[in-house]
């Protein structure tokens, strides 16, 4: 049940003057001097599936060899931006997982298209260096998920190659058995066929384009083949998959569900602690129905995109209704699957960059950030994203236009060119120029990533509860339970008020702050008001958030991690 806590908003420098009176400052704006909670706590090392995950665009993300794409070699020697494997230094994301798009040999840039399931597209590199990114990860504690496609493959594959060749000869008892061939006649069997050239009437399903034939996923010999490309890449040191458009896994004769339960078993057989993500774009309770296979995660699409739940709480300052949303969401889906872990993400490779549907600036994008990765289950972040890149505006008539090369260094061209002429816009300087910053968007995402590593709890936890101040909307604030272990997350999703929440003992006995996270308030407008000569003075607003008098006192777009104290 929700608590209604009395609401306290500091606005004017006169009562942030009161507030302060008496204490013994050393820093202005706050009450007192300052002491970073988090450079004291160290990195829990954990073994488990719970993950900071960084998605690559391989061909987009850094070339090794000068040949215009992003390859294996690329990330291998940019693994130390990733996680350099020391959890005391600062120069790294601190990213514990990689999610690579998808790797095989295929004839499309995208590579989702797959002719060979079992090899690497000599575009990226062969198997032998694929064997030397995954050692390299394994020193740093970084887990490898490859994107594996088995709705559909390309028309290159063996099987479809074999297929077709027969089904043109009248035999649909062959190869044909692997996909979704069917013999209708002059008309279609539906949405999504296409017929097959040189034939009579004999259609094969394609939902997403001529290139892409669809699996029969209900066929053992089917079946067969993905349990030996399962157990080709388990036993490589693959963590576990991404599993692509497990939506149209679902037809007429397969459940999807079914066939991921079976996946997901087969998969164990070769590692007992695999990996499963499902790319499922539907409504929530669709997730809830796809968790019943037991796969541990789909992606939360409802909470990600321009239009999802943390943007809009970023942009609107209406953090409450996040809170609401994160309890329903994390509590139906461990209805459907106890051992769920979510997967939180605010743009992906399909999508327009989180980047572009900030336009308060990057505050908010900052506030945004925090919002996603400090959740319950595993965070996602698309390359680019911890530097603000955007999605170059003429994007509508290609994809690729939201998978544009990574800017290392701001004041160098690109030279990758796999995604076209798709370079992006970006407002505050690359890798490079962001690392020197220490107030820069970068430096922002390693701080959250390193709050979420200290604090176990965040990422294992189930939401218990949720807090409101009456009278605003701009709180977002949950708890969450582990084994015991409690731990509250509190969000102030205001750009110009300060947020003070009771914390009662039924709340949470003795807190204290152990991550805090500043994105800064919005900035104000220079431009006098409407009948006035000058511009309205600019308050003074504490810098840091903190606890006095059993009260919680949070600055604009602050976040903060307490726990009871030890």
């Amino acid at each position: 049940m929700k608590k209604i806590i009395a609401l306290f908003l500091v606005l004017t420098l006169a009562l942030s003057c009161l507030l302060f009176a008496g204490c013994d400052n050393k820093e202005e704006g706050a009450p007192k001097e300052y002491v970073d909670p988090v450079a004291s706590r160290k990195i829990v090392e954990t073994d488990d599936k719970f993950r900071n995950y960084y998605h690559i665009w391989v061909c987009a993300f850094a070339d090794s060899n000068g040949d215009e794409t992003g390859d294996l070699q690329g990330i291998i020697d940019n693994l130390d931006y990733i996680n350099d494997g020391n959890p005391e230094t600062d120069t790294d994301l601190g990213m514990t997982g990689i999610w690579l798009s998808p790797i095989m040999p295929s004839d499309s840039y995208h590579k989702y298209d797959v002719d060979d399931y079992m090899d690497i597209d000599p575009e990226f590199g062969d198997l032998e260096t694929f064997d030397k990114l995954i050692e390299e990860c394994d020193k740093r504690g970084i887990d490898v998920i490859l994107d594996l496609v088995l709705n559909h493959c390309g028309t290159g594959h063996e099987f479809y190659q074999n297929a077709l060749k027969e089904v043109k000869e009248g035999n649909l008892d062959g190869y044909a058995k692997y996909y979704r061939f069917k013999a209708a006649g002059a008309m279609s069997p539906g949405e999504g066929w296409r017929q097959v050239i040189g034939t009579t009437g004999v259609w094969y399903e394609g939902q997403f384009s001529t290139e892409m034939p669809e699996w029969n996923l209900e066929y053992e010999g089917t079946k067969e083949y993905f349990e030996e490309l399962a157990k080709f890449w388990l036993e490589r040191g693959v963590a576990g998959f991404r599993l692509d458009a497990v939506k149209y896994m679902t037809d007429d004769v397969t459940d999807g569900a079914d066939f991921l339960n079976w996946f997901y078993t087969t998969a164990q057989k070769y590692n007992p602690d695999v990996y499963m993500v499902g790319e499922n774009w539907q409504g929530n309770s669709y997730l809830y129905d796809m968790y019943e296979s037991g796969i541990d995660s789909q992606f939360a699409f409802s909470f990600a995109t321009a239009t999802g739940n943390f943007a809009i709480a970023a942009n609107s300052g209406d953090g409450d209704s996040l809170a609401s949303q994160l309890k329903k969401f994390d509590n139906a889906s461990r209805e459907a699957n106890p051992n769920v872990i979510h997967a939180m993400f605010l743009s992906n490779h399909d999508q327009v960059r989180s980047g572009s549907y900030f336009s308060k600036g990057l505050n908010v994008m900052k506030n945004a950030a925090a919002l996603y990765i400090l959740t319950p289950g595993n965070s996602y972040t698309y390359y680019g994203e911890e530097i603000g890149m955007k999605t170059p505006g003429n994007y509508h008539q290609n994809d690729a236009y939201f998978r544009s090369p990574m800017i290392w260094d701001s004041d160098v061209e690109p030279d990758i060119w796999c995604t076209a002429d798709a370079f992006c816009e970006l407002d505050f300087g690359g890798v490079k120029q962001q690392s020197q910053d220490e107030n820069s968007l970068l430096n922002f995402y390693k701080r959250a990533i390193k709050i979420k590593g200290q604090n176990p709890e965040i990422a294992r936890g189930t939401i218990v509860d949720t807090y409101e101040i009456d009278g605003t909307v701009n709180l977002c604030a949950f708890k969450m339970d582990y084994n015991g272990n409690e731990v509250i997350i509190a969000h102030n999703v205001s750009g110009d008020k300060v947020l003070e929440l009771e914390i009662t003992e039924e709340m949470m006995k003795n807190p204290e702050i152990v991550g805090d996270l500043y994105a800064g308030a919005d900035e104000k407008s220079s431009v006098p008001v409407r009948g006035e000569t000058q511009p309205a003075e600019v308050e003074e607003l504490p810098k840091y958030a903190y606890i006095e008098n059993g009260k919680l006192v949070l600055p604009p777009r602050a976040s903060v991690v307490l726990k009871p104290a030890q």
